[in-house]
């Protein structure tokens, strides 16, 4: 398996606090089952701003030290970016970084309201040849409300990237039943631990792939945790199964949750 989105490089971000505690988030990592780690920090303009030959330091120096301990993990450099009107010139400026030295790029939006340009950047990076991948779209309220989004997104050349951890509710219950439902329907092209803290996400993820594996089986769940992945890292065309409109039951189902015995409802109705 390969971890597409991680936040493990130390007092870049929000993630790990120490080197001490990337070693660990690391070696859990591996623990888990994943043969290789994107390292994707925030890049959040006047927040976050560690620039690309900063962070490939830190990379180059813990892959080294990784190697020295007999440890058999590939570490890759990349930004988890927030969606910026200068995102091209960020890339271009080696502010921020595509996945790998590749052409995909992860980016992520704002927690309550749809940009107003969000398709008008899409447009942009297309033009550039970039290939945007959305992080855990399941948790952002706006989607929560309309989860159609998503399909348009798709639709104009956006691939998605969900949590294991929204699949077992860490998110909320709205984005563990729209994560499900939007994997059940082509909306999911690859998974994320997402992982910030040691002992929290990959000592669950045995939990995780054993519920993903009743829900859309084996050779999905390999698509979603080391084909795809391992085709943005090669920097490989992903070959996009057509996408099904989530049903509007359920979007009317979802406006009604809130923490009601509905939810019981709801997963109900994804079993069908």
């Amino acid at each position: 398996m390969i971890d597409i989105h991680t936040h493990i490089l130390p007092n870049i971000d929000d993630g790990a606090r120490s080197i001490e505690e990337t070693f660990n988030l690391i070696k859990e990592a591996k623990n888990a089952g994943f043969e290789a780690i994107v390292l994707t920090s925030h890049y959040k303009e006047g927040f976050y701003e560690t620039d690309a030959k900063e962070r490939e330091v830190w990379v180059s120096a813990i892959y080294e030290n990784l190697k020295a301990k007999n440890i058999d993990i590939k570490i890759y450099l990349g930004n988890e970016i927030y969606m910026s009107d200068n995102i091209i010139k960020l890339l271009e400026e080696e502010k921020a970084s595509t996945i790998n030295d590749t052409s995909y790029v992860l980016f992520e939006l704002p927690q309550d309201e749809e940009p107003e340009n969000l398709y008008d950047k899409i447009y942009e990076m297309k033009q550039c040849k970039i290939v945007p991948i959305l992080a855990h779209p399941e948790r952002y309220k706006f989607v929560q409300k309309e989860p159609d989004l998503i399909y348009e997104l798709i639709e104009n050349g956006v691939l998605i990237q969900a949590d294991y951890g929204s699949i077992i509710g860490e998110y909320g219950e709205k984005a563990q039943i729209i994560v499900e439902k939007m994997i059940q329907s082509n909306m999911v092209h690859m998974l994320g631990t997402n992982a910030h803290r040691q002992n929290t996400i990959y000592s669950k993820i045995p939990q995780i792939l054993s519920e993903l594996n009743e829900i859309v089986g084996e050779e999905k769940l390999k698509e979603l945790t080391t084909t795809n992945p391992k085709l943005v890292l090669g920097n490989k065309r992903i070959e996009i199964k057509e996408p099904h409109k989530i049903d509007l039951i359920l979007t009317e189902k979802l406006k009604m949750l809130k923490g009601e015995p509905i939810i019981k409802i709801v997963k109900d109705f994804l079993q069908k």
